[in-house]
């Protein structure tokens, strides 16, 4: 595979004439400048906003891009795609206006409100399959089906047209910027996006120090700089849903580990406080993967003292059933949540004691689960606490303490924590 991907070219010129093909179909998102985060990093921070986009992400442009280019016979049999959701997306409208079939292959645990989007945006033209737990395995399946109807295949990043639609993005920063761009943060899943829009930046900015952004829990930019390879990840966290996957496309990783200056990985945790923070303060909707670049600011806060940062925020996607998990990943990674296994004492009052006792002025318990045994000297209970303030976890462990409650944390034991909660 590696030969024929070093064939391929993305070039700033076809670049240009995607932007060109793409002109009365996508909307040139704004690139707004945000008074909050500047004030926070002592910075210019410039949002390139496609959670705006017409599908609300980026994907629209590269799907359209390819699918346009497409021979007659390809076009009269058909696309498949396979899809976290945002490409789907893209493939269903872009189908949707020229008139071809699609078959459509997400994973079954894809938020309803991205499925219910390829269904409005695809109308007719789209037939949909859920398919695997993850991307990956939707992809395997949407590529056997390909195959056995002879239809072409709609890749979500990895294909040289796919890439050169996702870098128009990268002209309309660098066209609607008020001057130059000192630091371009740019999210990684796939690497489609970030393959597209460093090729213009290298060309047309190479002063820009490009940073890519990727989930902790599905590093594969990261894995694959580090082996100087591609390499497929054996496990991911699939709650960036835009962005997990197991392995970056081989043609992307070719134009990123050329392009790129360094890669930043964050914790879904932070992900989650940073999606709360723009929907609370900046009234900005973000999807998980949307919000990366956002999140990562704190980790180069210093050196972007006084310059100018582009940030693609690059989807709005999200599913309002997903808010409490959300708010629960949020909390616990700002260490504001913690469960424990308390072993009451079976006596009238052992409860009214703790509340009493141990519980902080401003600490909350926000689950309870018990189950009194008889004949028995104490009874479990799960009790989740909401602190007001991390730094009193500590004084909440030495009330316990002293008051000798009996408890096991849960916070640190990752698999009883993950069956428990």
């Amino acid at each position: 595979m590696q030969a024929d991907v070093k064939k391929e070219t993305v070039t700033l010129s076809n670049i240009k004439a995607a932007a060109f093909r793409l002109k009365q179909v996508v909307k040139e998102t704004p690139l707004t400048e945000s008074i909050r985060l500047n004030e926070r990093f002592d910075a210019t921070i410039l949002l390139k906003r496609e959670d705006l986009q017409t599908v609300r992400s980026y994907k629209i442009r590269g799907a359209y891009n390819m699918i346009s280019q497409l021979d007659k016979d390809q076009k009269k049999n058909g696309v498949v795609c396979a899809s976290a959701g945002n490409h789907a997306q893209g493939v269903a409208m872009s189908c949707a206006q020229l008139g071809i079939k699609a078959a459509i292959f997400m994973p079954e645990p894809t938020p309803g409100q991205k499925v219910n989007q390829v269904k409005m945006f695809g109308k007719d033209n789209v037939e949909l399959f859920l398919k695997g737990d993850t991307f990956d395995d939707a992809y395997k399946q949407a590529k056997e089906y390909c195959e056995e109807n002879k239809m072409a295949f709609i890749p979500p990043f990895d294909h040289k047209e796919i890439i050169e639609g996702q870098g128009t993005i990268g002209l309309e920063i660098l066209q609607d910027s008020p001057g130059e761009i000192d630091y371009l943060l740019v999210p990684v899943g796939g690497g489609g996006l970030a393959a597209g829009v460093t090729t213009v930046f290298k060309t047309l900015s190479p002063g820009t120090t490009i940073i890519g952004v990727e989930p902790l829990g599905a590093p594969s930019l990261s894995k694959s700089l580090d082996k100087n390879k591609v390499v497929t990840l054996d496990k991911i966290d699939k709650f960036v849903d835009g962005a997990a996957v197991q392995r970056i496309g081989d043609l992307n990783f070719e134009i990123l580990k050329d392009n790129i200056d360094r890669v930043l990985t964050v914790a879904e945790g932070k992900i989650c406080s940073t999606i709360l923070g723009l929907y609370n303060d900046d009234a900005i909707i973000v999807e998980p993967a949307g919000a990366l670049t956002i999140a990562a600011l704190d980790q180069i806060k210093d050196e972007i003292k006084g310059k100018t940062v582009a940030a693609v925020i690059s989807g709005s996607n999200n599913d309002i059933t997903r808010t409490e998990e959300i708010k629960e990943r949020a909390l616990l990674y700002e260490g504001l949540m913690h469960y424990f296994i308390v072993r009451f004492p079976q006596r009238a009052g052992a409860l009214r004691e703790f509340l009493t006792n141990v519980l902080g002025p401003g600490d909350d318990i926000v689950h309870f689960e018990y189950s009194k045994k008889n004949n028995r000297e104490q009874g479990p209970a799960l009790v989740g606490l909401e602190l007001k303030n991390a730094d009193d976890f500590q004084g909440l462990l030495n009330r316990m303490d002293s008051h000798n409650i009996t408890y096991e944390y849960l916070n640190e034991k990752q698999d009883l924590f993950q069956y428990l909660i």
